[in-house]
């Protein structure tokens, strides 16, 4: 295996670090004060003006799209695991940077579904404008009412009636739908309910202004409302034509585990990045803080804990570029243990270094005036999001046992 970076992926990192030295690390205090000052206008969801002019900055940089394979848009060339060291230094700025390249998710996964999967239409009317930054959209899987760790179990409907199909259900944490940009959603839903269990599903293209959509809520996460709002939506017989299904009908489950796969690479690899930064912070804070005689770098417990972090992103950095390295080589399928491997560990990592660094910062580290509470925020609900921790478990565990077990 060799994970090291292409030359030209080796380039593209220079230029990202040099942009976030330059614009994204000190653009991080105007967008909160932008955020504070859209909320007091009662427009929590609007985009602070300074991400758009860091998009402008990003795209004359060339660093624009980078996430698409290199299969998909040779332009830049990058495979998914040179990707992957570009995903990890945006990380550090969780909340800026993916959008400032236009490689923030949802949208990274379903323009890799359109790409993929999608007409010559559905790619002119939503993937361009999606490509260009102009618009966002959404993805909506998880439902309110069903355990949604089981796919299955998705109860909305979409049903043909001459040359539309009408949709009828309920979702929640559809990420990006509070947004005013967010045009088109991604949903999943059940063409045929009594097909075969991995062929009940599909896939369509639901734009938010369909008559019957209603966007009920935004949801918090810990008590934070990200700019883009994870949201609750109601569907009520909305018609959509029979253009918008992507792929065919009962292809959805298939067409989620090809989003699913590389995007899972661009989440964990962001989740090092967190790790990355919070493990800074907790070293500049306990370099700089005297307690019972001496600074808290010099105590012992502290010491693990910054030792044992170190060890445990290293660890978790490996697996993940193994999992982009098998993509790369033989395509998401042949990766699937190492995905769900990773998908675990990166936030459980990432999640223990951040409560260690609030440690060390002491009542700072639960206050808004350090990153490390929305980081911990954001890191515990990974390990629910894109299947919970325990799903990843029980594939690798029937991998495992598949040799040892008689067959049901």
């Amino acid at each position: 295996m060799d994970f090291a970076l292409s030359p030209k992926a080796q380039e593209y990192l220079g230029r990202l670090e040099q942009f976030m030295d330059s614009h994204v690390y000190p653009a991080e205090a105007l967008y909160d004060a932008q955020r504070r000052q859209l909320r007091a206008e009662g427009r929590e969801n609007h985009l602070p003006p300074i991400v758009e002019d860091l998009k402008k900055e990003a795209r004359s940089r060339g660093l624009w799209n980078l996430f698409l394979p290199d299969a998909t848009d040779p332009a830049h060339g990058l495979s998914v695991t040179d990707y992957a060291s570009l995903a990890e230094v945006t990380g550090r700025s969780i909340h800026i940077a993916p959008e400032a390249l236009n490689c923030a998710a949802p949208d990274t996964g379903n323009m890799e579904v359109l790409h993929l999967f999608g007409t010559e239409a559905q790619k002119r009317e939503w993937l361009q404008p999606l490509l260009d930054g102009e618009i966002r959209s959404a993805f909506a899987m998880t439902e309110p009412d069903v355990a949604s760790s089981d796919a299955t179990n998705i109860a909305t409907r979409i049903e043909r009636d001459g040359d539309s199909y009408v949709i009828n259900g309920r979702k929640w944490w559809t990420t990006g739908a509070a947004d005013p940009r967010c045009k088109v959603m991604i949903l999943m839903g059940k063409t045929d309910a009594t097909g075969h269990p991995y062929r009940q599903q599909s896939m369509i293209l639901v734009p938010f202004d369909t008559p019957g959509v209603t966007v009920v809520r935004p949801l918090p996460v810990f008590g934070y409302w990200d700019q883009h709002g994870h949201c609750e939506i109601r569907l009520e017989n909305v018609r959509v034509p029979v253009s918008n299904l992507i792929g065919e009908e009962g292809s959805g489950f298939a067409i989620a585990q090809a989003r699913l796969g590389p995007g899972r690479i661009h989440h964990c690899m962001r989740a090092i990045g967190v790790a990355e930064r919070a493990l800074e912070l907790m070293c500049q804070r306990a370099s700089s803080r005297v307690a019972f005689g001496k600074e808290l770098a010099r105590q012992g417990v502290i010491q693990t804990w910054i030792a044992e972090g170190r060890i445990a992103i290293e660890q978790a950095r490996l697996l993940t570029l193994k999992a982009a390295w098998m993509i790369d080589q033989a395509g998401a399928k042949s990766a699937k243990q190492e995905i769900a491997a990773i998908k675990v560990i990166a936030p459980r990592v990432a999640l223990e270094i951040v409560d260690r660094a609030i440690q060390v910062h002491g009542g700072a580290g639960v206050s808004d005036d350090t990153p490390l509470a929305q980081m911990y925020a954001g890191l515990r609900t990974m390990r629910l999001a894109d299947g919970p921790d325990e799903v990843h478990l029980r594939s690798i565990a029937r991998a495992e046992l598949g040799p040892y077990l008689p067959k049901a």
